[in-house]
C-alpha cells in the first residue's frame, strides 16, 4: 500500500500559479512539478489552474484555482511552519512573505525561539518562520 500526503491550497480566481511561482522563488530547493490549466469551454476560466503541484525543500504542495466563490478562505489555524538555521533566510522570508500580507506576531525573540514571526502572505496563506535552536 502506498500513499502520498500533500498540503493542498485552494485559491479563488487566477491566483494559484502566481502564488506557486512566488513560493518557489523563495526557496533554493523548490520547483513546480506539474501544472494543468483550463482550456476554452471548460468549467474554469481559460488559463487558470485545474491542478498544480510544487515542492518546497522536499515538501509537496498542491494548488488549484477555484472558479466558484466560497464562504471561506485560508485560516491562520493552519500554517506552513518553516525552521531555518539561517537568520538571513528568516529575515528574507519574513520580508518577502510579509509584503502585502498581515503580520500576526512580529519578527523578534520569543521564549520558544530566538527569532520568530507568524504572518499571512498577500494570498492569505499563513506562515510561521522560526530560527532553529542549537
Amino acid at each position: 500500500m502506498s500513499s502520498t500526503v500533500s498540503t493542498f491550497l485552494m485559491f479563488e480566481g487566477k491566483k494559484a500559479e502566481e502564488a506557486m511561482t512566488f513560493y518557489v522563488s523563495l526557496f533554493k530547493d523548490a520547483s513546480v512539478t506539474h501544472i494543468q490549466r483550463y482550456g476554452p469551454g471548460e468549467p474554469g476560466a481559460e488559463g487558470s489552474v485545474v491542478q498544480a503541484a510544487f515542492t518546497l525543500n522536499g515538501q509537496r504542495f498542491m494548488c488549484i484555482d477555484s472558479s466558484m466563490k466560497h464562504g471561506f478562505t485560508f485560516t491562520p489555524a493552519t500554517s506552513i511552519f518553516v525552521t531555518s538555521d539561517s537568520e538571513a533566510e528568516i529575515d528574507l522570508l519574513a520580508a518577502k512573505l510579509g509584503e502585502g500580507g498581515q503580520v500576526m506576531m512580529p519578527l523578534g525573540e520569543y521564549p520558544f525561539s530566538r527569532k520568530f514571526t507568524w504572518l499571512a502572505d498577500r494570498y492569505g496563506v499563513s506562515w510561521q518562520l522560526s530560527l532553529k535552536t542549537a
